[in-house]
């Protein structure tokens, strides 16, 4: 008789188990239970507030999720920078906002783009006036430009500038830690994504964080519009046996959404009332 070729026990249980998740996605049984991991600092986008997950993306996920029953998700907050770290190592499912940056992060694939975030380069109103900030980031070079960390948006020229020593990017964990220390001189212009600016500049205001020596802010540029995600894991595929069929009814619901109207109706629903 022909022997059959004997399979690890660990690879026959990864096998049974997306089998299982599958069936049970099928029949109509109970949902299965996925893990996403939100930038827990980036507002009005994505931010831990009360214990929950709120923000733009937060609001169209949930949304989506509303399409897919056989999925039962739990939104968990993380720093951006860890959150990257549990992708790279296989070590979570999927991770929101990435910017589409395939050749800097080879171990993620992403969905179906979300919405569109523009960015723009803020400085103080003293270093606009010293500087004809017309070119970026030629004409920015020597100046301390404050990023978010783990944020990849400056461009490829602007990163060679930093390897080179030619200016200096300063990362910080949030862009209310970036904005304060703008406002203080620590850093000479930040760059980030214009709503996530004006969202948290009106919440240091309400605040009243802001020093009342408080440098005065202006935009200076505006740059390339980013996509923004929903980013999943390559790594350690059968620890994760639902993720194409995940990746592939999410991305359909999303298109659907966009199409008639639903995705910029949930961002305006969000920037009128918070959920």
């Amino acid at each position: 008789m022909p022997r059959h070729p004997a399979f690890p026990p660990s690879l026959l249980a990864c096998l049974l188990m997306g089998c299982l998740a599958l069936q049970a996605a099928r029949a109509g049984d109970a949902p299965v239970a996925v893990a996403i991991y939100g930038d827990d600092a980036y507002p009005p986008y994505s931010y831990l507030e009360n214990g929950r997950m709120k923000g733009i993306y937060a609001s169209i996920i949930r949304q989506a999720l509303k399409k897919m029953p056989e999925y039962e998700v739990t939104l968990l907050p993380i720093p951006w920078k860890r959150g990257l770290v549990l992708l790279e190592t296989g070590a979570a499912f999927a991770l929101y906002p990435p910017y589409l940056r395939p050749d800097e992060r080879p171990y993620m694939s992403y969905s179906e783009p979300l919405i569109a975030e523009q960015l723009v380069v803020l400085c103080t109103q003293a270093i606009s006036q010293r500087h004809a900030l017309k070119t970026w980031p030629d004409d920015y070079l020597g100046l301390r430009i404050g990023i978010n960390a783990g944020f990849l948006s400056g461009g490829k020229r602007f990163d060679q500038a930093v390897h080179d020593g030619r200016l200096r990017a300063e990362p910080a964990r949030s862009s209310r830690t970036n904005l304060l220390k703008l406002m203080k001189g620590r850093i000479d212009c930040y760059l980030n994504d214009r709503l996530s600016i004006a969202w948290e500049l009106g919440r240091i205001r309400i605040d009243g964080a802001a020093d009342p020596n408080a440098q005065a802010l202006v935009e200076v540029a505006e740059l390339s519009a980013e996509q923004g995600y929903l980013g999943f894991t390559t790594r350690d595929p059968a620890r994760f046996p639902y993720r194409d069929d995940f990746i592939r009814k999410f991305n359909a619901v999303i298109k659907a959404m966009k199409h008639d109207g639903e995705i910029r109706e949930t961002v305006e629903r969000f920037l009128r009332a918070p959920d």
